[in-house]
């Protein structure tokens, strides 16, 4: 393993000191001092100050996140996210406005904001990144488990500059229960079980929390989810690669070969599973943490194991010596390819609260190692092996007079080594330290103005290669809002961001089977700068919610993966490139509680989204996604909740080169959730049939979406059940 820099040991050290120091210091009880701005869903959820004499609960909350300038923010929680759980991320918030998902497998999906992907948005947990390779390629996986997550939020435009200047496209922060946040009074528990039909997929989790006297408590938890091939609700191939695959198999018939031309005329009308598709996670966890009423330390462990399969895109070309091909496929009959993926990481969490002009001071930090082996059968192929660790401290100021602010610093090294057949970068190391303010002023009649600032010197170094080069970045935003008494609120923000190339755009070159190309990088790459504005409108009412967004990012020296005509070794030529880019788009949501009685009410709400990007003098951006429109409707009846909604996806013949069209698609869900022994009771049921009427869908945000449709009519019943 490769030593970070001195630097990380001084910033562990003081932060550890100041933390630990700090606990011994009197203060009042903390409290949850944050509430989460949403955007769509608006509605504050603080936790409360609970203290009693002779037996104190502390509640420990996770960053303030209410400033105007990062009104842009949604979250899931509750209900909605146990019910939405998934093995990954990007499929637990595709139905987030603004949020698509990369699609690659059931096994492998980031999230997609605002059409930006990879390296331009940052994945966290509680403030600090997955430390994992799912940036590095869309094959992938992300390290997250959501069964032992109590909400996430997801950030837009101006506040991912407290999480990363290179986050422009925005930042996805799940707030996780491992490091304890209280003290309880006995010991607590919960439980969730699974099961979902499209995929034959199997789910079970466990957690405890144990108070050990007044001031600590140890967390432990475990889960387990296995799934089978994802079954679609019609042909898995796409209506032109089933063109391509009929074609290919014409002329090997043609050619004398009629068994291979049977054997891809069957292939090309496939339906129902998706092969190679299967998955398997198990996790582990334990946490512990001190907690008093002036401030908190806590540490904790997971192991991550999932094993995944990479569904294969099928061979289409027939060459003059009669063998079948084509770009990034498997040659036919060649063994699956799934990835054995494992990482164990240690987490830190502290808080000391001091009073005065500054309120307190937030310490995270965490440290990860890494390894994914790619097989062909039981072969090995390419191994990914990495260490990370990353580390921030945050001094939040105190509201005064209407101005409040925090600033902080944020430290990350990460190397990577990847061997084998698709080793397609050499060795690497980067490190990171940036510094950050974030500042909030109320200036009177409902007006606040906000400005941030943010430099980052990041450093990017290959053995291997015999490379290395660092980069200056400079980001900084600023927003004025306005709310009116009555709910109304306005506002603008402006956006400067920098982002450093990563090692993938400055030194790949080689076969990339999962995006199908051969990659070149560019060593002599410079900092791809961008600057956004970003106007919304919102109105809040006991009985109306409504919500318009509008953005427009411009970039100079967008890097971008562009084909320049050639072909090496089978595969067409890709070349990370700087070009001028425009990205603009809208969203927009609404709801309306349209009946109201006793036990229950009923509501309406819709919501839209949409992303156009250009590059100038070539075309689109590949692999945006589609216009989208939702509507549902809700109802309560005392400890039931019903829900319909019906999501319309258009088509997006907007596509880059080498790419096909995806046509439109409808989906409808219907989804009940009921409480048997009241709202606050032990026992949640939650049943749902999402894409109810089986059709096949396409993200055209995928890579593989011409052999990944959307899973097809998957029942789902979920029980939780709490101590």
């Amino acid at each position: 393993m490769n030593s970070p820099s001195p630097r990380i040991t001084a910033l562990a050290c003081a932060s550890v000191l100041a933390i630990t120091t700090g606990l011994v210091v009197p203060g009042t009880a903390l409290a949850q001092d944050a509430t989460r701005a949403h955007t769509d869903q608006s509605s504050s959820d603080p936790h409360k100050d609970a203290h009693a004499a002779g037996n104190e609960i502390v509640v420990v909350g996770h960053p303030p996140t209410d400033y105007g300038l990062l009104a842009a923010t949604t979250s899931i929680t509750g209900d909605t996210l146990v019910s939405n759980v998934r093995s990954q991320i990007g499929e637990v918030l595709n139905k987030l406005p603004g949020v698509s998902s990369t699609s690659f497998s059931p096994g492998a999906s980031r999230p997609v904001l605002r059409g930006f992907s990879g390296d331009r948005v940052s994945v966290l947990t509680d403030g600090i990144g997955s430390l994992d390779a799912s940036n590095v390629s869309v094959d992938h996986a992300v390290v997250f488990d959501a069964l032992t997550v109590d909400h996430i939020d997801v950030f837009h435009g101006p506040s991912v500059l407290l999480f990363g200047g290179n986050a422009i496209g925005g930042a996805v922060n799940a707030i996780d229960k491992r490091i304890p946040r209280e003290v309880p009074d006995r010991i607590q528990a919960t439980g969730i079980a699974g099961y979902g039909s499209a995929a034959n997929e199997r789910s079970a989790s466990g957690a405890a929390e144990v108070p050990l006297g007044d001031r600590f408590v140890a967390h432990v938890d475990a889960s387990w989810r296995k799934s089978d091939n994802l079954r679609t609700g019609g042909h898995v191939y796409s209506p032109e690669l089933r063109a391509e695959m009929l074609h290919s198999a014409e002329e090997m018939a043609a050619d004398g070969e009629p068994d291979e031309a049977a054997e891809l005329t069957a292939e090309a009308d496939r339906t129902g599973k998706i092969p190679n598709s299967a998955a398997r996670t198990t996790t582990i966890g334990a946490g512990l943490a001190f907690i008093d009423a002036g401030g908190s330390l806590g540490i904790s462990y997971q192991h991550y194991d999932t094993v995944y399969g990479v569904p294969d895109r099928p061979a289409t070309f027939h060459d003059e010596e009669g063998e079948t091909h084509e770009e990034g496929a498997h040659d036919h009959g060649e063994a699956p390819v799934h990835i054995d993926l494992v990482q164990d990481r240690f987490d830190l969490r502290g808080e000391l609260k001091l009073g005065g002009f500054l309120d307190r001071v937030l310490v995270r930090g965490a440290y990860a190692d890494y390894r994914h082996i790619e097989y062909e059968g039981e072969e090995k192929g390419t191994i990914f092996d990495g260490q990370g660790i990353e580390m921030r401290t945050d001094l939040v100021q105190s509201n005064r007079g209407g101005w409040r602010g925090r600033s902080g610093v944020q430290y990350l090294w990460r190397t990577l080594t990847v061997t084998g057949p698709e080793a397609v970068v050499p060795d690497y190391d980067i490190e990171r330290i940036g510094m950050f303010t974030l500042q909030s002023f109320d200036i009177g009649s409902g007006f606040t103005v906000d400005g941030s600032g943010r430099y980052d010197s990041s450093r990017v170094k290959s053995r291997g290669a015999s490379f290395s080069r660092s980069f200056d970045l400079w980001s900084g935003a600023a927003g004025v809002s306005w709310k009116s008494g009555d709910g109304l609120g306005i506002g603008a923000n402006f956006v400067h961001g920098e982002r450093a190339p990563s090692p993938e755009e400055l030194l790949s070159d080689g076969i990339h089977v999962a995006t199908q190309a051969y990659e070149v990088g560019d060593e002599t790459l410079g900092v791809e700068r961008s600057n956004g504005f970003e106007a919304y409108v919102r109105y809040q009412a006991p009985i109306i919610n409504l919500s318009l967004t509008g953005y427009l990012t411009k970039f100079s020296n967008y890097i971008a993966p562009l084909a320049t005509g050639a072909e090496q070794d089978g595969q067409p030529v890709y070349r990370y490139t700087p070009v001028d880019a425009t990205f603009k788009g809208f969203e927009a949501s609404g709801s309306v509680k349209a009946m109201d009685w006793g036990e229950g009410d009923l509501r309406f709400d819709a919501s839209a989204d949409y992303t156009h990007a250009q590059i100038k003098n070539l075309g689109p951006v590949p692999r945006i996604p589609a216009l989208r429109l939702r509507g549902g409707s809700d109802v309560t009846l005392g400890d039931l909740h019903l829900r319909g909604e019906v999501e319309w996806n258009a088509k997006q013949d907007r596509v880059g080169v080498y790419e096909y069209p995806t046509g439109s698609f409808t989906v409808v869900n219907l989804s009940a959730d009921w409480h048997p022994m009241g709202e606050q009771g032990p026992v949640t049921l939650l049943l749902s049939a999402n894409n109810l009427f089986d059709v096949v869908g396409r993200r055209s945000a995928s890579f593989t979406r011409d052999f990944v449709p959307i899973a097809g009519r998957d029942l789902r019943i979920t029980a939780k059940f709490t101590y």
